[in-house]
């Protein structure tokens, strides 16, 4: 996904005053938003489109606003300021209507001080620091999660804290209504990959529903051989791979059978309106091999997808895509897989047996065909890649009974210390803030699954901002992580969410 594609999305920025300063102030007002809705406009690090809207002066006009945020299909959300004072009174019956996300930035228009000129005119216009905290009070008030930003609209990391904030007001409107599509069920007396769909809806927009592998089967069954010919001539185009699975080669038929997956699959997705998926191994029937490289390449082009039925987090994973469109590195789904528990220095090895992202590879992966042990299918077609060194994070999603909690560590992947050439996955190795023992049982404490959402891009401040778009718990493990802290952390949690209305 590139940043063209947040385009379509359109955040509202709306201004708060009121009729007391007189129509050259309002005027200025006006005046002043338009200048920082086009600077916004122009600014790399904010992706979508921000919207000029009429300034708020009364309760009707900011009822009326609201109301249309939330019929506009394509708008994410609001970003409110308050150039003068706004009685916070006005802004109740709009605030009780709206349903998009807000961001309250608290600017002014003016970066300094004008020292030698400053009088009671310019401290009339320019009164954000007290007209701010009065609307600040009623969201307070109202117990509304909103994100707020604070410092000059032309500083550099105030654009950037927009922008991510943004990202993720796009990823939140894509998720409501979002189709995934479960082939199977779960792996079978598996826990962690279960969940309560009709909640998962509720909470989070997200359409979870069954279909047996038989409805892509169809699909798979209609793939033509000119279309087989087409990606496999796309396969040896794109990816490394030995002459064994090149036309006369001994693996050559099951790279065409991983072909005929993926386009079958693709077209299933498609016409379904599908985001993301999730199958399992022990539910296959029809098909002659697992998809490998078919799974691999429908996360590069934006498919959310979670192995052994995990729809949480195949759901997960295409609202990070979307997040990170337009940015550097990638997000796949992955697996705490094995340790390395050298007292020197202690790593984890995360992978999967077949599903690992592309976007995530370092340099051109390598198409293999390996057996796979369990499935008891034949020998799959999958991506084989190491993955960048570089800051990143694992993002599990956990049913916990009366809530969902997300939990994040932040981690430091590094270059594996010695080759692997006899392990045929895709392949990342990382150092768990703030260490392997810390973070491991941290993650153990929180019931932290053993599936992930791994980002290249994406910040433990993206998913924050996500869970409480979806007023759901969140938990970070990271280089400030002290176990007692984060045991007694969790139990605030499990009173406070036992207490609260859901």
């Amino acid at each position: 996904m590139t940043n063209t594609f947040l385009k379509q999305f359109e955040v509202w920025f709306i201004t708060g005053s009121q009729h007391l300063y007189g129509p050259e102030v309002l005027i200025k007002v006006a005046e002043h938003s338009q200048e920082i809705v086009e600077a916004f406009n122009d600014f790399s690090s904010i992706p979508v489109t921000v919207v000029f809207k009429p300034v708020v002066k009364t309760p009707e006009e900011i009822y009326k606003v609201c109301i249309e945020a939330n019929s506009k299909v394509n708008c994410i959300g609001l970003i409110t300021w308050m150039h003068t004072f706004s009685p916070a009174k006005m802004w109740i019956g709009g605030l009780k209507v709206l349903k998009k996300p807000i961001l309250h930035l608290h600017t002014q228009y003016n970066r300094d001080i004008p020292w030698s000129e400053i009088d009671m005119d310019f401290m009339n216009l320019n009164q954000s620091a007290h007209g701010d905290r009065e609307y600040g009070f009623m969201l307070s008030r109202m117990r509304i999660e909103r994100k707020v930003v604070v410092g000059h609209w032309q500083d550099t990391e105030v654009q950037e804290r927009v922008g991510d904030w943004s990202r993720v007001a796009s990823a939140w409107l894509d998720a409501q209504g979002a189709k995934f599509a479960r082939l199977g069920d779960n792996m079978r007396e598996v826990a962690v990959t279960e969940g309560d769909k009709v909640e998962a809806q509720l909470k989070f927009g997200w359409s979870v529903n069954g279909y047996a592998i038989g409805d892509v089967v169809k699909y798979t069954d209609a793939v033509t051989a000119s279309q087989i010919d087409r990606l496999v001539a796309e396969y040896e185009d794109v990816y490394s791979m030995d002459d064994a699975c090149r036309k006369g080669g001994a693996r050559h038929n099951s790279l065409r059978e991983a072909a005929k997956i993926e386009v079958g699959l693709r077209t299933f997705l498609l016409e379904g309106g599908f985001k993301g998926f999730t199958d399992t191994f022990e539910n296959l029937r029809g098909l002659v091999q697992l998809p490998g490289i078919a799974v691999q390449r429908l996360m590069n082009d934006g498919y959310g997808f979670g192995a052994e039925g995990d729809w949480k987090m195949a759901a997960m994973l295409r609202a990070m895509k979307v997040m990170a469109s337009g940015l550097p590195g990638g997000n796949s789904f992955m697996e705490d897989y094995t340790y390395h528990l050298d007292p020197s220095g202690m790593l984890v090895l995360g992978s999967h047996m077949l599903e690992i992202c592309e976007s995530i590879a370092e340099g051109k992966p390598s198409l293999e065909v390996h057996p796979l042990g369990i499935g008891g299918k034949a020998d799959p077609v999958r991506l084989c890649f190491n993955v960048a060194a570089g800051p990143a994070i694992n993002v599990s999603v956990l049913d916990m009974g009366n809530r969902f909690r997300i939990l994040v560590n932040e981690v430091e992947a590094v270059r594996p210390l010695h080759d692997l050439p006899k392990l045929p996955v895709a392949r990342v190795l990382w150092d768990a803030k703030p260490n392997l023992k810390t973070a491991a049982a941290a993650w153990i404490y929180a019931g932290g699954a053993h599936h992930t959402c791994y980002s290249q891009n994406i910040t433990s401040e993206h998913v924050m901002d996500f869970a409480e778009m979806a007023g759901v718990e969140f938990m970070i493990i990271d280089k400030d992580t002290k176990i007692n802290e984060f045991k007694n952390q969790l139990r605030w949690n499990d009173l406070y969410y036992t207490m609260i209305k859901f």
